[in-house]
């Protein structure tokens, strides 16, 4: 695979000013300490400061650079298939909550650009949820139904702009997409402006929950906050086991410019097809740009050049006047009972919170974590923090299968990824990685363009699952729950706060 084949960096993070914090050098005291500078971190520490309180944000690399730099940035109220579903499992009620929570989320989402003068590219847009089988019709118009129930402006339809024919999707209107980076640095300088305080490549490896709570540093700080928000995307510290109901999930994003006659007027996603995904944002006055994701797999997983080939491909047969610029990949992860965990930390926590379980709807679901968080630490009352509690018991029962399934998947990574046999190290070419046997233990050794070994323990720091390469990105990753590394070792994303060992070959 080419150099220009291989996944390159993130359209979001090329095009946003280049702001910086410093890394927390001493110790600090503040009302509430929020570990992760993401759009759920960013948002919860705005609402806070905004009402008065004391707040550092703790960010192990850059602001809005992690998750949320890689995302597609729909700002909608529609998540693929999950009206009809809730409306079975939790209940007209909880759908229409669900509905509500993130439908306010965008309107705050909006007003808060607008008093802020923010140049974030935020454009009202229309989402859709489509299908080209047929057989998925009835689906569909369940979905739709339930969705207007719920109380979205949503209806079933059979056109669409896309550059092809669909068997019908379900259409909610007033929906929105921006551009996540410059709108989250707009809300960290607001935020600063405000009194808040943010440090970026500060690393929080540990966390004690005494009165107040205690939070260490890898530079060596600590800080002591009454309250605690986790928003780190996966919990880095996680004393309720939030990881045995998550599922990680990477997808591939392919991006570029197309003439603006073939922007086809929406936000538009199946999950059919690998999943395909499909917006545009502003470019310049004769061209957008077209993002397609798609293709989406278990990190430490299959051969990621063949995927991202297969959506390059998808995308330049409907869009034939795209010029591919950019080529990423993003993280998500999925709670086995469908709902985003955003809530308390675990049965016992009285002054720490959690953020996570997105399912691939960051966007509005960290807008809305701001907010249910701020209230929830503020004392003000929210009438669906019941629905998004961590702590909640029934729906997870309900969703037992699912539980299971996870769990099976990750047992069989932690088993059957130690049976795997080792390859030759005389073969591994430059530009590609393997887990080799070496005096008795697991490898991975990296070898880079000029011919160079470099060699990290395989096991992952989390809990232990052996990590894989994926070379389209030149990472390490592993399989149970999604931590990445460079390779060199270092922790590209959580839940893992700790490097991979060096080994010598």
């Amino acid at each position: 695979m080419s150099e220009k084949q291989q996944v390159s960096s993130s359209y979001w993070l090329d095009t946003a000013p280049d702001g910086r914090h410093p890394a927390l050098a001493e110790d600090l005291d503040v009302d509430v300490a929020v570990i992760g500078a993401g759009i759920a971190g960013l948002c919860t520490a705005w609402e806070l400061t905004r009402a008065g309180r004391s707040v550092a944000v703790l960010e192990a690399g850059r602001v809005a650079a992690g998750v949320t730099g890689h995302t597609t940035a729909k700002v909608t109220a529609l998540h693929s298939l999950v009206y009809d579903k809730l409306r079975r499992t939790r209940g007209p009620e909880g759908a229409r909550l669900y509905a509500r929570s993130q439908s306010e989320a965008i309107e705050r989402a909006a007003g808060i650009a607008a008093e802020l003068g923010v140049d974030c590219d935020w454009e009202a847009r229309d989402a859709y949820t489509y299908a080209r089988d047929p057989g998925k019709v009835e689906e569909l118009r369940a979905e739709a139904r339930a969705a207007a129930e719920a109380g979205l402006p949503a209806e079933f339809v059979t056109e669409t702009g896309l550059p092809f024919e669909v068997a019908g999707a379900v259409r909610v209107t007033g929906q929105a997409q921006f551009h996540p980076r410059k709108y989250l640095l707009a809300l960290a300088a607001d935020l600063v402006e405000g009194g808040g305080r943010i440090f970026e490549e500060t690393t929080v490896l540990g966390l004690d929950e005494g009165e107040p709570c205690r939070l260490s540093t890898a530079t060596g700080a600590t800080v002591r906050a009454r309250d605690v928000v986790v928003a780190t995307h996966y919990p880095v510290f996680d004393r309720a086991l939030l990881f045995t109901r998550l599922t990680p999930k990477r997808e591939l994003v392919v991006a570029g410019t197309v003439p603006a006659d073939q922007d086809p007027g929406g936000m538009f996603i199946t999950p059919d097809e690998n999943t395909r995904s499909v917006r545009t944002a502003p470019y310049d006055g004769d061209r957008r740009l077209l993002i397609v994701t798609g293709e989406h797999f278990t990190p430490g997983t299959g051969d990621t050049r063949e995927r991202l080939e297969r959506l390059t491909a998808w995308a330049t047969r409907y869009f034939p006047g795209l010029d591919v610029t950019h080529r990423w990949a993003t993280q998500d992860n999925s709670p086995t009972d469908t709902v985003p965990m955003v809530g308390p930390l675990h049965p016992g926590a009285r002054h720490t919170y959690v953020a996570t379980g997105f399912g691939g709807w960051g966007m509005s679901g960290g807008m809305m974590a701001g907010r249910l968080l701020a209230a929830q630490i503020t004392g003000e009352e929210c009438a669906w923090s019941a629905l998004y509690d961590p702590r909640r018991l029934k729906p997870a029962v309900r969703e037992a299968p699912s539980f299971l399934k996870t769990q099976a998947k990750v047992a069989g990574h932690f088993v059957g990824d130690r049976l795997r046999p080792s390859p030759p190290l005389e073969s591994l070419p430059p530009g590609e990685g393997a887990v080799v046997r070496a005096d008795g233990h697991r490898v991975a050794v990296y070898r880079d363009d000029d011919g160079a070994l470099h060699a990290v323990s395989a096991r992952c720091t989390h809990l232990g699952c052996l990590v894989d390469f994926n070379a389209a990105e030149r990472a390490w990753e592993c399989p149970c729950h999604g931590s990445r590394f460079d390779t060199d070792g270092k922790v590209i994303q959580g839940p893992a706060t700790k490097p991979l060992e060096r080994r010598d070959i």
